[in-house]
């Protein structure tokens, strides 16, 4: 594993008494870089993420952010990381401005008004900044939460379905706004999404999951070729259903000098 990697996972397991969500698996992701986690439902994204967060401890193997071990240092880590996920609620009962003076102060932000009126503008949250977060539609809540994920300028930040709920319109802008911000500051995403134009959009490399493991991984371009399809979306679906060849179980062929093959 490189020393470079802003994230270094190595051989990490999660196994959940009979169920094992995560496999062995082993990526780095290098900085300034989008690198997109991949795979359907229960393909083992979320609790990989989890871990990667320090939220979930990892059966074994080991997880690197930022250089520190998050089984043993993650403090140092998280102080340096946010993290944004539209299934995880914002306290309701509080405005958006009063959400993000919270978070800001819990991660020390200094000149923390200016921050919050700087996201406020370029996430276009002023409409709604002192309304509730209770009384705002799915799609204000969503970038509400991406702005209290932004508020610390984290150097790695890990995103669930950043779009998810949005008009086609504010997720185009929005994720402008991030490919602009990673060339501005250097900040290194980790992507968590169903929406593969999104993939093809923002990220430079994919890690594709599926029951645990990690199935294959690459750019969308090399995966797209590699698959021969015509985009990210039918590469998805040929990993999710096993359909192609590269993604299907490799075919049993009897070894000749085993019982099996003598009788082949």
């Amino acid at each position: 594993m490189s020393s470079a990697a802003v994230i270094s996972v190595s051989d990490l397991v999660k196994q959940y008494k009979t169920v094992r969500a995560v496999d062995g698996i082993s990526f780095d992701v290098p900085p300034g870089s989008v690198t997109a986690l991949l795979g359907g439902n229960g393909a083992g994204k979320t609790t990989t993420i989890a871990m990667m967060l320090g939220a979930l401890l990892p059966t074994s193997g080991r997880v690197q952010m930022l250089g520190h071990d998050m089984a043993k240092d993650r403090f140092r880590a998280l102080a340096r990381m946010n993290f944004s996920s539209p299934y995880v609620d914002l306290p309701k009962k509080l405005t958006v401005r009063e959400n993000l003076r919270i978070y800001g102060r819990l991660y020390g932000v200094r000149d923390l008004e200016k921050r919050i009126d700087a996201l406020a503008e370029e996430l276009d949250l002023g409409e709604f900044i002192d309304r509730g977060l209770g009384k705002l539609s799915a799609g204000q809540q969503t970038r509400a939460s991406l702005a209290k994920s932004l508020v610390n300028a984290p150097d790695l930040l890990l995103l669930d379905e950043p779009t998810a709920s949005l008009d086609p319109d504010t997720a185009d802008r929005i994720r402008g706004y991030l490919q602009d911000h990673c060339k501005r500051s250097g900040m290194t995403i980790l992507l968590a999404s169903h929406n593969m134009k999104e993939v093809e959009r923002l990220c430079d490399n994919v890690l594709m999951m599926k029951r645990g493991k990690i199935v294959d991984r690459g750019t969308p371009a090399d995966l797209v070729k590699r698959y021969g399809r015509k985009d990210m979306e039918e590469v998805f679906l040929d990993v999710a259903r096993g359909t192609s060849a590269l993604s299907a179980p490799p075919a049993h062929h009897p070894d000749p000098e085993s019982p099996e093959g003598e009788a082949a």
